[in-house]
């Protein structure tokens, strides 16, 4: 999710823009309340009065509201403001307190699915992939897309089924923006399914068969520890800011803004101030991260072609296909993006009732430049390249309780079977369930 204009105090708190390699202390939130202000047919002027308050903007992509972050000291000139508004968290530090809760029950295991009953320390993650892949060794590899800025791995699976690796390319990723815990649990909830019923589910047996997959949980490693030592709402990588940035002391570049194919394609897309949430650096792909899964792409565009890539995300239960750095430019073959996202969100659907959106991104969310999505898809020449939006509609937002950890993995993996069936069907020649 993007940041306005509307933040100034807490982009050194809730976003932690502004944080420096020595301001670790822990943030709290503790008395910190999130709000749903209404913005029905009055957009500007609302946002107009917002610009007032210290603030943080968590979402801006519906017409209908805008969910803020309020400080205690801002409360009482919020309030003054008379905005029609409801409470999604009363006190988001007690929030994240309670999703951050340990459970004596989990094992990590990766035949347990216990592990989905709670989020993890990034140690954690590390060896249940070690052992994801040692549940299935003949048919698995672990790989690396590269390094983060801090040195940590950027380690993923490569899985394949009969007949041995080669196939076209399906990629998955998650974390690329380190507040977002609910992207790596469900992308390891889809890893695991594949692995562990691809012995007895004939329908995952002919995708695994069909596909290679390439899945890397957490494209962001070193913002995603930041989260859980210093900052939950911390957003963009951990790299300095710029030389060029003399004065400046603002961490941090978008991951997902720092792509090279329309790196510079719309200034409403990205930031190049390094103090923002969208700061999407000096030149394209000038990040350690951006750079290793750019290289895994041309790879594997070079040699056995990509079939899907699927950046996961949240929040806003969203299926998003190119482009998103142009509003009113769809691709040649929108129908069938289209058809596909729809048949994918009725799958989703009918596990628990959760409705999932579908369209061009840039008309049902908001211009994005330099972003994986369209570049995979252009670039990379992917058939298919879609963005997905996780739970929830902002409820809960970033800080989305464990409870939901289940339901949001089981509706992505039921959506991703129907998927991934139907990535060869031809769309809209009369026959077919297109």
């Amino acid at each position: 999710m993007k940041l306005s204009q509307v933040s100034s105090f807490l982009t050194l708190l809730a976003s932690g823009i502004a944080f420096s390699a020595t301001a670790d202390e822990y943030v709290t939130y503790n008395g910190y309340k999130v709000f749903r202000v209404s913005t029905q047919g009055q957009r500007a002027s609302v946002l107009d009065k917002l610009s007032s308050l210290s603030c943080d903007e968590w979402s801006h992509d519906s017409p209908s509201h805008v969910d803020i972050v309020i400080a205690p000291d801002q409360l009482q000139a919020f309030h003054a403001l008379n905005l029609e508004h409801k409470t999604l968290h009363d006190n988001l530090g007690g929030s994240i307190t309670a999703e951050s809760a340990k459970s004596l029950n989990w094992k990590r295991q990766a035949g347990n699915s216990s592990w989905f009953d709670n989020y993890h320390p990034y140690a954690d993650h590390q060896q249940y992939w070690t052992d994801l892949q040692a549940s299935f060794p003949d048919n698995s590899e672990s790989f690396s897309a590269g390094t983060s800025y801090e040195g940590r791995d950027l380690f993923g699976l490569h899985l394949w089924g009969a007949g041995g690796p080669g196939k076209p390319a399906v990629i998955y990723h998650g974390n690329v923006h380190a507040r977002e815990w609910i992207s790596s649990m469900t992308v390891e909830y889809i890893t695991t399914n594949l692995i562990n019923t691809y012995a007895t589910d004939d329908l995952t047996r002919s995708i695994l068969d069909k596909y290679d997959f390439y899945i890397i949980p957490f494209i962001n490693p070193d913002g995603f520890v930041y989260t859980q030592t210093t900052n939950r709402l911390w957003r963009k990588n951990r790299q300095p800011p710029p030389a060029s940035k003399a004065n400046s002391s603002c961490y941090g570049r978008d991951i997902n803004r720092n792509w090279p194919y329309k790196w510079d394609g719309n200034p409403l897309g990205a930031s190049d101030d390094p103090c923002d949430e969208t700061y999407h650096g000096e030149a394209p792909s000038d990040s350690p991260e951006n750079q290793g899964v750019v290289a895994l792409v041309d790879q594997l565009r070079d040699s056995s072609g990509i079939k899907l890539y699927i950046d996961f995300h949240s929040y806003g239960q969203l299926i998003e296909y190119p482009f998103g750095y142009n509003c009113t430019l769809l691709p040649a073959d929108a129908g069938r993006f289209s058809k596909l996202g729809v048949l994918t969100s009725d799958a989703i659907y009918d596990v628990e009732g959760t409705l999932f959106i579908f369209g061009p991104a840039c008309s049902i969310l908001y211009p994005t430049e330099g972003g994986g999505r369209d570049h995979t898809y252009i670039v990379g020449e992917a058939e298919w390249s879609y963005t997905i939006e996780l739970r929830d509609r902002g409820n809960y937002g970033f800080v989305l309780p464990p409870e939901q950890i289940r339901g949001s993995g089981e509706e992505q993996w039921q959506g991703q079977r129907t998927m991934l069936s139907l990535l060869d069907e031809v769309y809209f020649d009369g026959e077919g369930p297109a």
